[in-house]
């Protein structure tokens, strides 16, 4: 097995850091994932493997290893969320209540009632999108009736 590379990215913790660190762990409620992080830092200050810790915490390695740069980075501000990826809506607020309307509306001609698929066209139809997807109308009127009580 070729031998392992010196690590990059050490934990040293100073009294201050592990004091906090530790009440963290002991102060009640705290988001899961920091923590997870807490407990992560705490354990490679100790010199544990991340595989060991990995194991012990039910996380994955590389979770570990984006910890200890973070921390190495970042110190204890390693431990707070950072923004998660993700598309924006295509519906702004203002089309959003346009679909709800629609979906509230008469159905179209020949039709019984409006189905997902229907209004999914209808908003692009009404040029609010370029295009959108049934699952997408899901979610908007789900949504809006569950906020109604």
């Amino acid at each position: 097995r070729p031998e392992m590379p010196k690590k990059k990215y050490l934990v040293t913790l100073d009294d201050d850091e592990r004091e906090q660190l530790e009440y963290l762990l002991h102060s009640g409620t705290h988001a899961t994932r920091k923590v997870t992080r807490a407990r992560i830092l705490l354990k490679a200050a100790q010199g544990a493997e991340d595989s060991a810790i990995a194991a012990a915490l039910s996380v994955g390695r590389a979770t570990v290893e984006r910890t200890r740069q973070r921390f190495v980075e970042e110190g204890l501000g390693a431990l707070e969320e950072r923004p998660r990826p993700g598309t924006q809506p295509k519906l702004d607020e203002k089309a959003q209540a346009r679909l709800i309307a629609e979906a509230c509306s008469a159905a179209p001609e020949g039709r019984q009632r409006w189905t997902l698929h229907l209004l999914a066209h209808r908003v692009v139809a009404l040029g609010l999108a370029a295009s959108y997807s049934y699952e997408s109308v899901r979610r908007v009127l789900k949504k809006r009736s569950s906020s109604r009580g």
